[in-house]
């Protein structure tokens, strides 16, 4: 063993042990516990950045951790390969997606061996390559068989200029990014799958997630948004037409005083025919965008249609409005207003010169809509057969009279609605379906899968090159002329059920193999982002169930424990430019000057300008304050950065990236070294002699094993590895300072040495490989067994108690562990700085806290 820790020569020699010994190929094993680990996999970006870093490294650490365990363990890595940035890479670069991305994965998996993450590489998937979306292909057809797919117009992002359908992150204060054109809102055909038939199995299921952070839980209960309430219809004054509304407050129906429809309500457009003016706000409110989110807080628009809704209850004529906040994605495109019972209606109604007519008062005390709405519930009144029924009351009586006209009913309504997964561009998986010439819309068959994606094309950053090549769309179905879709899948297709693929990775004449995929799933750990909780993992689950269904897998759920870790922040620095643009400077290249405290004071660059600290945020490329992992390693090595990803924070929290705080990891690797080579080179170890061990020796191997369970503890089952990190770097300090002379120190030196490699060797992988070997332990230590805490060990023989008079330390003495009161009383009161203030005073109270502390109180 060399005197000197130099990570660039052992980690590249390990990893190629690894690779050669094919160390974590997984395959099935039915008498063997499984762990299947899964991280989010990454988009092919070019370069990890620290986030990515951090996500796999939590991975790997419970992987390792599990196979320590004596667990058949799967961790599995594959590329999340279509998508728009490839595109808009191709334009840039003037090159074709498909080159730009396999170079890139090329690149991005030399990082992550360079990392020494423990994936079964014989899995490796891309969901560009016709072998992964064929299946995905395939299912889809089936889902439309099923009658879970249809088509329908829906509107979309379209700049005129381009000819284009374009992405949200495209549309730039609301024109398009490329041209500046302003974008318009545009209705075109588009796929759905019903997730909407799931919600309530959705909602159900989350009771078996026990082990999902209860605020993604939270989120994805609020975005399924399932309510109760009714469902009626209002006819139109003098027209043949009628629309439905549903509510969540039947109770204040008797207050309704207009009605509010979206833009691209069918009544609208009717109202529009002869009335220019309408027209024009229907015109603008379709083509400004509005996010759900943003609702609350814009400012409320309408016009009158000059059309008139009958109240299906008492039959009085309300005006209809088109309103900038009624959406046609959400409900029924209608809503009834009640300006005294709902802030939005009361903003609106003042706004118009509206009817405000409260028909629900508080239970007790007075009720006031002088200046706001009366959101509450409370008694009805000014409601006629209604008056004095509470919210369920009037709920139950409303919902039976509207039946009894046939006007309305009880009804569950979902916020969710059906996913679309039609995308208008070009990198992306084809959706299977095509129209014959006499129209009929039909799936590609089965045969005929996948429908390939042309790679070879030219990017003119307009069009699709599938939708301006007319002969790729040309085709035949069962010997018939069609016409393939030209619109690619929504990229959250691919990664709704990768997991699952890479159970199956090598199977071509299935999407899975039952047996294997059951056998590994559900997943038993997946970690990733927070932000995903609303689209990707709902999806994942969502689609985990159809998989379910159509046989392929037997759980319900796809994944039974979910760690979401938090962003890592930098410090972000910047001077400002002779153009007032603010010129921002990455860290590394930063000069700090700090206080005594630790905190910056002045912070110049290699010019010597001084420059701004704008704090701790997000790294981004925006700031310039993202960290290359490729140049941390190559200055301090792998499993520094991993040791520090693990240790500066716990997992769920933000991490704040600190140099400082990495020269410290690299210091504790070294001392670690340090201590391994200066206890080989007093020579081989004894065999530890257990009923020879001194009063030291006992408590240091007490300590040990403390270590060792709490250590367990915190990395498999509360999942703080920073906590675990820390324990054992408080067994080192000990370590460094506990004797060595003798057989029996060096025997206990050995067995702690051993110890603290097992320990770290799921974080710190390529120097616990090494100092295994170097111990001269048989066998490699990725298959050694996680080191067991002796009980026995554990066991305290003597404690020490803090003696205090009148709430004031005195002394500290020692005790046998199973001392009684009386006899550590009588032990503290011999003690001469204890007796000298109890001495001639009387006893009034003594408290003892078992094995801890003893308070007399005298005087």
């Amino acid at each position: 063993m060399q005197e000197q820790y130099n990570p660039s020569d052992i980690e590249p020699n390990v990893q190629r042990h690894w690779e050669e010994q094919q160390t974590f190929t997984a395959t099935e094993q039915q008498d063997k516990e499984k762990f299947y680990c899964l991280s989010m996999f990454p988009y092919p970006s070019g370069r990890l950045h620290m986030g990515h870093v951090r996500n796999y490294t939590i991975g790997d650490v419970i992987s390792r951790y599990q196979r320590m365990q004596g667990k058949n363990v799967l961790q599995p890595i594959g590329w999340d390969a279509f998508g728009l940035p490839a595109e808009n890479a191709a334009v840039k670069n003037k090159a074709a997606p498909a080159p730009w991305t396999y170079e890139n994965i090329d690149y991005m998996k030399g990082q992550l061996k360079m990392l020494g993450f423990g994936y079964d590489w014989n899995r490796e998937l891309a969901t560009c390559k016709p072998d992964y979306y064929r299946w995905e292909q395939w299912f889809f057809t089936e889902l439309y068989n099923k009658g879970l797919i249809y088509k329908k117009t829906s509107s979309v992002n379209w700049c005129d200029n381009d000819q284009t359908v374009l992405a949200n992150e495209q549309v730039v204060d609301g024109c398009c990014w490329r041209c500046d054109t302003p974008v318009i809102q545009k209705e075109i055909p588009q796929w759905f799958v019903k997730i909407t038939d799931y919600a309530d199995q959705l909602l159900a299921d989350m009771d078996q997630l026990d082990g999902w952070p209860e605020m993604v839980k939270t989120m994805q209960r609020n975005w399924i948004g399932r309510s109760e309430g009714v469902e009626m219809t209002f006819d139109v004054d003098g027209m043949d037409e009628s629309f439905t509304i549903y509510t969540t407050r039947p109770d204040t129906v008797m207050g309704v005083t207009y009605v509010g429809i979206a833009a691209g309500h069918p009544l609208a457009a009717t109202a529009a025919e002869n009335n220019p003016e309408l027209a024009a706000f229907i015109d603008e409110c379709k083509n400004t965008k509005v996010a759900e989110a943003e609702l609350a807080t814009m400012e409320k628009k309408g016009m009158a249609t000059g059309l008139y809704a009958i109240h299906p209850l008492n039959g009085a004529k309300v005006p209809v409005f088109v309103a900038n906040f009624v959406l046609m994605d959400y409900g029924t495109g209608a809503v009834m207003a009640v300006p005294a019972h709902d802030q939005r209606d009361y903003e609106f109604a003042s706004k118009y010169g509206l009817e405000i007519k409260p028909v629900i008062k508080p239970v007790d005390g007075e009720l006031d809509i002088s200046e706001q709405a009366y959101t509450d519930k409370g008694v009805l009144f000014n409601s006629g057969e209604f008056d004095g029924l509470d919210f369920d009351g009037a709920l139950n009586a409303i919902a039976a009279k509207l039946g009894e006209l046939n006007k309305g009913h009880k009804t569950t309504n979902f916020r969710l609605r059906d996913w679309g997964v039609s995308r208008q561009r070009y990198w992306g998986a084809p959706i299977p379906m095509a129209t014959l010439e006499n129209g009929e819309t039909v799936p590609v068959p089965a045969a005929d899968l996948p429908v390939i994606l042309p790679e070879d094309v030219v990017m003119d950053g307009v069009t699709s090159p599938i939708k301006a090549d007319k002969s790729w769309a040309e085709t035949t179905i069962n010997g018939q002329k069609a016409t393939r879709e030209t619109d690619t899948f929504d990229t959250f297709m691919e990664s709704s059920w990768y997991y699952a693929r890479y159970t199956s990775v090598g199977t071509d004449d299935a999407m899975l193999d039952p047996a294997k995929a059951n056998y590994w799933l559900p997943v038993d750990q997946y970690i990733g982002g927070i932000e995903h909780a609303n689209m990707h993992l709902l999806y994942f689950r969502f689609f985990h169930k159809l998989l379910r269904d159509a046989g392929l897998v037997s759980s319900d759920e796809p994944a039974k424990r979910l760690l979401c870790q938090g962003m890592v922040l930098c410090d972000a620095f910047y001077y400002t430019g002779d153009n007032g643009q603010r010129v921002w400077v990455a860290p590394t290249e930063v000069t700090l000057e700090r206080d005594g405290k630790g905190a910056i004071v002045k912070a110049t660059d290699g010019e010597g300008r001084e420059l701004v600290h704008s704090g701790m945020t997000k790294m981004s490329k925006s700031k310039n304050n993202g960290i290359d992992p490729q140049e941390m390693v190559d200055k301090y090595g792998a499993d520094t950065v991993r040791l520090f990803m693990m240790f500066a924070a716990p997992p769920e929290m933000t991490l704040e990236w600190q140099e400082s705080g990495v020269e410290g990891a690299n210091r504790f690797l070294r001392r670690l070294w340090k201590l391994a080579f200066e206890h080989l080179s007093l020579g081989s170890a004894p065999a530890l002699d257990l009923s020879a061990l001194s009063g030291d020796q006992k408590a240091l191997r007490r300590d040990l094993h403390k270590t060792i369970a709490k250590v367990g503890d915190d990395i498999g089952r509360r999942q703080t590895f920073n906590t675990a990190i820390a324990a054992v770097m408080e067994l080192m300090n000990k370590l460094t300072k506990a004797p060595r002379e003798s057989d029996q120190d060096r025997a206990l030196m050995q067995e702690a040495l051993e110890a603290v490699v097992k320990m770290l060797a799921p974080i710190t992988p390529h120097i616990c490989f090494h100092l295994w070997n170097a111990l001269g332990m048989e066998g490699d230590i990725d298959t050694q067994q996680w080191p067991e805490a002796d009980r026995d060990a554990m066991v305290e023989e003597e404690k020490l108690i803090v003696v205090q008079v009148n709430g004031k330390v005195r002394s500290r003495i020692t005790v046998a562990a199973d001392a009684t009161q009386e006899q550590v009383q009588q032990l503290a009161l011999g003690e001469e700085n204890v007796s000298k203030f109890t001495d001639g005073k009387t006893l009034r109270k003594v408290i003892y806290v078992p094995g801890k502390l003893l308070n007399i109180v005298a005087n």
